[in-house]
């Protein structure tokens, strides 16, 4: 990008190609296109993944309901527990086999996870569950959604930036070959006595 700043001073410089004015015309409209369209894209892409990520939070709020388990007996242990919404290891758990009542009044029993430190048969623990009481993930809550929108339209600003980047050196690149292949001909129109043409020898 250095050649922006030597723009002006090379409309009107002897020694300035026209491929060298060029290359910065094309380094100024990708800084230009740069500042412009990756916040563009970024909002937009933001937008569109909150909207999203907001409707799946309320479409989980709406499908899954809390409610309170209690413990039968301790099971093994698992090692890690993975949240299946945002992919992220939590803290050690621990597997019980627990009762709990369905939303729709039928009586449950399984094995789930639980945060207990120390579960003893008849401790009382909150799970999520569907519609019909199966065991579900926890819904994924605005906040979370939020951030993650915020991320995705800040890799799509990454990723428009990026491109504008890549198309710049892409055009400097071709328009350096074409310069140098100008270059190429003009040395084989001098000929191979490397400028002793006209000197009778």
């Amino acid at each position: 990008m250095r050649a922006i700043s030597g723009l002006w001073r090379w409309r009107h410089n002897p020694l300035c190609r026209a491929t060298d004015l060029a290359e910065a015309w094309v380094a100024l409209a990708a800084l230009l296109l740069t500042l412009l369209v990756a916040p563009v894209t970024g909002v937009l892409a933001g937008g569109a993944a909150q909207d999203a990520l907001q409707r799946s939070v309320r479409e989980q709020h709406a499908s899954r309901q809390p409610v309170t388990a209690t413990v039968v007996r301790e099971l093994e242990r698992a090692a890690l527990d993975i949240d299946p919404e945002t992919g992220a290891a939590q803290e050690l758990r621990t597997r019980v086999l627990a009762d709990w009542t369905a939303p729709d009044g039928t009586e449950r029993h399984g094995a789930v996870m639980t945060s207990l430190k120390d579960p003893r048969a008849g401790d009382r623990f909150r799970i999520w569950t569907d519609g019909r009481g199966r065991m579900a993930a926890r819904p994924l809550d605005s906040a979370t959604a939020a951030t993650h929108a915020v991320l995705a339209g800040f890799g799509a600003a990454l990723v428009a930036a990026g491109g504008v980047e890549a198309a710049r050196r892409l055009i400097v690149w071709r328009m350096v070959r074409r310069r140098y292949a100008r270059l190429d001909r003009a040395w084989d129109r001098v000929g191979p006595d490397w400028g002793r043409t006209g000197t009778g020898s």
